[in-house]
């Protein structure tokens, strides 16, 4: 157990800034918007709740074990209340600094350290993420999942079900390092291609190259980048974020383009963080800021352009499901709404409680199995509600995260599929 003294029970390295613990009035808008609140109706399981502890904790007043890891543990780092808060208290970036305190400072169970560690050992790698989609698809041939379905433990159950369809000719494809318009170059862009979204979405970022080229813009896609570090940022290990945000900013920098095009949320949402990340590191400070700053979501992008290729028409209701790491943590809101509606014939219609995390938060659905299928029931339910023909998100983990909860009932995309459908024909 941590010693109270009276000094903070926070390390030294980056603790939650007392500036910012201080611009919490405590008001409560947050409240409604937070999805562990919704489901528990437990202050300390609330952003004004957590604060509060971090505040305490800061002050020596408790230590870091205990109640303090299990309400700051379950949060989903959605961000709802950063977007709710009329005081514009930085959730972000207090629960940023807080996590981290916690992986360095609190020993988990030896199972929790197993499996996270397990996670970090794959989803960062492509080559081993290929290894992993191979045996993927034997297991879904082999008939093993629905028998071990009821004896599997949750954390276990969690990945089986959320284990994505695996096409091994997407998984093992590469893309171009470099596609041209047909007509003048209206932008220069580079594109994340990722990780788990490269072996499990190659897809979605082919349909990205597409679509960027058919408006304009010129596309490079290095051959040699990786994870971006924002399952590690979000997870609270900062070493790993470090290491790969340097990593990406130096595959990134050299190139001459205007933006950095990322078609995850999460995913954009970390490498417009790097700034903060690195803010304290002389030799990547800078770096850092200048990288940043060209970082575009594509649907941020494509906003940006005055379309230019036609699209055909497509009458059908689709719903748009706001990935927390782009509404709440970007901002980034009308812009997708905007662009699916230059598709004539398209009725785009909102869901009930759409700023309501869906319960994927980055590794939430794994780590913390029982309220994220209680966030995905929800959220299940909310897009029956608008009986849609589609639905749509720009975040690969939304994706599977719904996908477990809605079956095949309802077809869904990224948006950029759909753009790409309507001005390339490519079928969904």
């Amino acid at each position: 157990m941590t010693e109270l003294s009276g000094q903070s029970s926070f390390d030294s390295h980056k603790p939650p800034a007392r500036d910012l613990l201080d611009d919490c009035v405590h008001c409560g808008f947050c409240l409604p918007t937070c999805p562990t609140y919704q489901l528990w109706g437990e202050e300390m399981d609330s952003p004004r709740g957590r604060i509060y502890l971090m505040d305490l904790a800061e002050r020596g007043e408790i230590g870091l074990e205990g109640a303090f890891f299990q309400h700051i543990d379950a949060c989903l780092g959605c961000m709802a209340c950063v977007t709710a808060c009329p005081s514009g208290v930085q959730y972000d970036r207090l629960l940023e600094a807080t996590r981290p305190q916690l992986e360095r400072n609190v020993r988990r169970s030896t199972s929790d350290r197993f499996f996270r560690n397990a996670v970090f050992a794959l989803f960062p790698y492509r080559r081993r993420l290929r290894l992993a989609a191979v045996l993927g698809l034997l297991y879904q041939k082999s008939g093993l999942p629905k028998p071990l379905e009821r004896i599997l433990p949750p954390r276990l159950r969690a990945a089986q079900a959320l284990l994505p369809p695996v096409r091994l000719r997407e998984a093992f494809a590469t893309l171009p390092r470099r596609i041209r318009p047909s007509g003048p170059v209206r932008r220069r862009v580079a594109l994340l291609s990722g990780c788990v979204q490269d072996v499990f979405f190659h897809e979605v970022n082919a349909a990205t190259q597409r679509v960027l080229a058919a408006e304009g813009c010129e596309v490079l896609t290095p051959r040699r980048q990786g994870c971006c570090g924002a399952l590690g940022l979000h997870a609270g290990r900062e070493e790993h974020a470090v290491d790969r945000a340097k990593r990406t900013i130096a595959t990134f920098e050299g190139l001459p383009v205007d933006a950095i095009v990322v078609n995850v949320a999460g995913c954009g949402s970390s490498m417009k963080e790097y700034v903060h990340l690195l803010a304290d590191d002389p030799e990547w400070a800078q770096r850092a800021r200048d990288f940043s700053a060209k970082v575009r979501d594509v649907n941020e992008l494509l906003a940006e352009l005055e379309p230019r290729a036609p699209r055909r028409r497509m009458d059908a209701k689709v719903a748009y499901h706001d990935a927390c790491h782009l509404g709440h943590a970007q901002g980034v809101r009308e812009q997708p709404r905007t662009l699916l509606r230059t598709i004539p014939g398209l009725e785009v219609v909102d869901l009930p409680e759409a700023d309501l995390c869906c319960g994927s938060a980055g590794i939430y659905n794994l780590v913390q199995p029982e309220p994220a299928a209680e966030l995905g029931e929800r959220k299940a339910n909310n897009i029956r509600d608008v009986a849609p023909d589609l639905l749509v998100t720009a975040n690969p983990g939304c994706l599977l995260q719904i996908r477990r909860y809605l079956g095949d009932e309802i077809p869904m995309l990224h948006p950029i599929q759909l753009l790409d459908e309507a001005i390339n024909g490519k079928p969904r």
